[in-house]
């Protein structure tokens, strides 16, 4: 996808780009090319790769109707050179966004392309998920947590939820339809006070099939989630 069909793309859609949202996709592709040399952030690195799979596979929530402009608090768990979240706040520069990750490296380069792409109400953290979320100044704060392609959702599940607030939701992007995974994440769902509400799937431009899954949260996580890290993935749910 060349950067002027991504622009016709999102503009058939009703938005439309302006000439800094444009430099700043623009930027993001050659901090990314460049810094990829350094350290390991993604194995797509070719311009029409970057705009199709890592910006507009990035916007699904927002290209599927399930995200506003709006001064909304998202958390990215797993978010390694910023997808999904940056390339939204790009979109909608209300979104506040905030990224935890466990390789300080990558932090380093969030850093760097918030200050080069000029983001504001942007916060990176270096750490584990399951650490953060018993912080009161992270555990049950957000409106929604965003994570594409981190993990199955029984384990997601766990290491997202309690950072939502009561009716937050998970916005979890996939690649393929989601159905097993919401079948064995029945009882991590339960568990967690969470309901699945919505299971979407769609294409991309060149026909690659996405599902967009939405977890609502409905009560209080349980002080004892997340486990200890590492636990969540040695025995799921």
């Amino acid at each position: 996808m060349k950067p002027e069909i991504f622009y016709q793309k999102l503009a058939e859609l009703g938005f439309q780009l302006t000439d800094k949202q444009k430099k700043q996709f623009k930027r993001y592709l050659d901090l990314l090319v460049e810094w990829n040399e350094k350290i390991n952030l993604t194995a797509i690195t070719e311009e029409d790769e970057v705009y199709l799979k890592h910006f507009y596979d990035s916007l699904g929530p927002i290209l599927q109707g399930y995200l506003k402009n709006e001064p909304i608090s998202i958390l990215d768990i797993g978010a390694g050179a910023g997808f999904p979240s940056l390339p939204m706040k790009i979109l909608f520069p209300q979104l506040e966004v905030t990224i935890i990750d466990s390789l300080n490296k990558r932090i380093h380069f969030l850093n760097l392309l918030a200050q080069e792409l000029d983001l504001e109400g942007v916060h990176f953290y270096h750490g584990r998920a399951e650490d953060f979320a018993q912080d009161k100044k992270f555990r049950a704060q957000f409106d929604v947590v965003t994570a594409r392609a981190v993990a199955r959702m029984q384990i997601l599940a766990e290491l997202t939820i309690p950072y939502l607030k009561i009716n937050g939701k998970l916005m979890a992007l996939k690649a393929s339809n989601a159905e097993d995974e919401l079948t064995q994440a029945k009882n991590a769902l339960n568990l967690l006070f969470a309901k699945v509400i919505e299971n979407v799937d769609y294409q991309l431009p060149n026909g690659d099939p996405r599902t967009l899954t939405l977890v609502e949260k409905k009560k209080e996580t349980p002080n004892k989630y997340p486990r200890r890290a590492g636990m969540p993935n040695k025995k799921p749910l």
